[in-house]
């Protein structure tokens, strides 16, 4: 990796062409680490987010099988109910 022409290091600006060459191997270690921390992060919202997708089906599997008791039941033909009797009339 290359170093960009001036590195700023807790608010001050700094020559890369000047640093000593620890100090240049310091800058390129950072440069990687940050590069993976980006390929990381990229790494958990992919994951992130077929946890969602998976969390989602989920719930949609345990609705779908409550649904369907609920749909079954409203599938039965219900009986017909015996006619009433009339009531008796008061003398």
């Amino acid at each position: 990796m290359s170093l960009p022409q001036y590195i700023t290091i807790n608010g001050t600006s700094y020559a890369s062409a000047k640093l000593s060459d620890a100090a240049k191997q310091q800058a390129v270690n950072i440069q990687a680490v940050d590069a993976e921390l980006a390929r990381l992060q990229q790494q958990i919202a992919f994951i992130q987010t077929a946890r969602n997708a998976y969390s989602a089906a989920l719930i949609e599997a345990v609705k779908g099988k409550a649904g369907e008791a609920a749909a079954a039941k409203e599938e039965k033909p219900k009986k017909p109910r015996a006619p009433r009797k009339p009531k008796a009339k008061a003398e």
